[in-house]
């Protein structure tokens, strides 16, 4: 069940936004409504956020993103379409009600901070309990958890002047946690951070959602921040998304020159995985199989090498074309080979980390969480992947 459903969304700015929205709304493309003092900022947006999914929003400067988000909270008015928050329809909310919405149901994480400089890092991070009206032994307990989930148990009497950039930003985040909702929406939290600590905080934040689960709107103009941390992500241009899909789907198949544009300087060796660059595997051949089969197998495939199985599926080990061949030369048609040991790597192993274990002569055994084969990867098929047409081979 989706906890974030948008349904058909625009937002207008301008006195004459209706007129705008009812051209729209009748099919007229936004590059042709020249109407001066109205700005179409948001246009036919639709998408769904289920319960643990982190949905990033990510698109350059004047796309739309940010405008999108403070739509999901009701700080801006839909100018029409729909946008619920699990059962309920915030867009037909009266302004007391969509308060009480942000209160008890999502928490906002900015990109600057928004902390009081007079007040300490505890209470700070239960400020948004206070405006809940929470108990104030109750309020500093749950802030209490925030902060030691956020690595800052310790930090509680410091001033936000004590603290630096990164541990700021933990305090906002701590702060957003303590309020325990369903629903966490981010604009743009880490991008006034260093390199290093964005990082950091990009760990922390999948740290905490392996954990929590919640429901995350995730708003970025960074792509490689958008790779790392999406579920799945939407690309949004002059107001529309363009694209949703995971990482390696946009990685993979653009769904316009304006969004492969956009993708062609990601490291694709962060993004790609296992799963989306390794072959199918052949139908399973056991181990024990005589040495004839196998080399007719491997004939039959076309290839170099076979990965050969257990009976429950999982590999024990490759055969060369060379080795299997030999074997048949030399009278062994009949019986068992020897297996060469192969690596086993899991279906979410990065290209980037595929690198350092794969070799040129026998495949990677790619394997679900149970252990089963479900593909191979083989080092021509590995490079392929790198380059910046490989996706599509």
């Amino acid at each position: 069940m989706s906890v974030i459903r948008v349904e058909s969304l625009y937002k207008v700015f301008g006195r004459r936004g209706p007129e705008v929205v009812r051209s729209l709304l009748g099919g007229t493309d936004p590059a042709e409504i020249d109407i001066p003092g109205t700005t179409a900022a948001v246009v036919d947006v639709s998408f769904e956020v289920g319960a643990g999914e982190i949905f990033v929003v990510m698109g350059l400067s004047g796309s739309g993103k940010s405008t999108l988000l403070r739509m999901l909270n009701g700080i801006l008015p839909a100018s029409s379409g729909k946008v619920f928050v699990e059962d309920a329809e915030l867009t037909s909310m009266t302004s007391r009600e969509i308060r009480e919405l942000r209160r008890n149901r999502m928490s906002m994480v900015f990109q600057h901070f928004a902390l009081f400089p007079h007040r300490s890092v505890l209470q700070n991070a239960a400020y948004g309990l206070q405006v809940q009206g929470v108990a104030k032994r109750e309020r500093f307990e749950r802030a209490q958890r925030a902060l030691g989930m956020v690595g800052l148990s310790g930090w509680e009497d410091r001033l936000p002047e004590q603290l630096s950039g990164g541990m700021q930003q933990r305090v906002g985040l701590a702060r957003a946690l303590a309020a325990e909702t369903d629903v966490l929406l981010m604009d743009e939290a880490f991008s006034a951070l260093d390199p290093l600590i964005r990082r950091e905080m990009q760990d922390q934040l999948l740290d905490l959602q392996r954990q929590l689960g919640k429901a995350i709107v995730f708003i970025t103009h960074d792509l490689n921040e958008a790779m790392r941390l999406g579920d799945r992500i939407a690309v949004m241009r002059q107001g529309r998304i363009v694209q949703i899909g995971t990482a390696e789907t946009i990685l993979l198949h653009p769904a316009d020159d304006y969004v492969a544009q956009f993708v062609r300087d990601v490291d694709r060796a962060r993004v790609l995985t296992a799963r989306s660059v390794m072959d199918k595997p052949l139908p399973a051949v056991r181990a024990q199989t005589p040495a004839a089969d196998v080399l007719r197998a491997i004939r039959e495939s076309g290839l170099a090498d076979l990965v050969l199985v257990d009976q429950d599926g999982r590999p024990t080990g490759a055969v060369t074309l060379t080795d299997a061949d030999a074997a048949v030369r030399s009278g062994l048609s009949d019986g068992p080979l020897r297996i060469e040991p192969v690596s086993r790597v899991v279906e979410s192993a990065t290209v980037d980390e595929l690198l350092s274990v794969v070799t040129g002569r026998l495949p990677l055994a790619v394997v679900d969480d149970d252990g089963v084969l479900v593909g191979v990867v083989r080092q021509p098929t590995l490079l392929a992947a790198l380059s910046s047409g490989g996706g599509d081979a």
